[in-house]
């Protein structure tokens, strides 16, 4: 079974990331006793806690990972819902092709958390609440947020004044007000209110 998540939906700025993981049936068992007992959804563990959770995770033997991502632009084009799809079944896709080598025909499902997500290359069910009810799903979601979090690094370096290494891109009070001040960057998504309306306030 593959684990799926994602994170950044919500942001003004950023793509939305996603992470898949998959670990074989006979080592789960362990690793939840063991080295993954602390895994959780990665929105209830600090920081720290998943910076360190992701490189366990990374570093487990047997463990096959991926993280990938939609652009601002893919969203700006897609809508935020379907680029979120489109990167959890780019995420699923770099694990399953992976995995097949090591299942020797056995079938891999595709868990996903929330609602169906149609499109991968093997069968999936979803989750509702998933993150918090399945392993492989929360360790899913501490990849794509912390992979999140260190591209928001990249953002506050490339396009200073904006406070992304502190907000992450979501539309917190100084994050308006920088928007307003500043404008959009070319990691902003367009198609977001905050966003189109300072587009239209420096066109006025």
């Amino acid at each position: 079974m593959i684990g799926v998540d994602e994170a950044g939906r919500g942001p003004l700025a950023g793509g939305v990331f996603a992470g898949a993981v998959y670990v074989p049936l006979d080592l789960a068992a362990g690793l939840l006793d063991g080295a993954w007992s602390g895994i959780n959804d990665s929105k209830k563990l600090s920081e720290k806690k998943r910076d360190s959770l992701a490189e366990v995770i990374k570093s487990t033997e047997g463990c096959i990972w991926a993280v990938a991502s939609a652009s601002p632009a893919e969203i700006d084009r897609l809508n935020i819902l379907r680029a979120t799809h489109v990167a959890m079944r780019r995420a699923a896709k770099a694990v399953y092709d992976r995995a097949l080598e090591s299942v020797k025909g056995d079938a891999i499902t595709v868990l996903v958390d929330g609602l169906a997500v149609d499109g991968f290359e093997c069968p999936s069910r979803n989750l509702v609440k998933g993150d918090a009810k399945s392993l492989l799903i929360a360790a899913a979601s501490i990849l794509a947020k912390t992979a999140r979090d260190a591209d928001c690094l990249r953002l506050e370096a490339e396009y200073p004044g904006y406070g992304f290494a502190k907000h992450k891109g979501y539309p917190t009070k100084a994050h308006l007000a920088a928007l307003a001040k500043l404008g959009p960057c070319p990691e902003h998504r367009r198609s977001f209110g905050p966003v189109a309306q300072g587009e239209l306030f420096e066109l006025s």
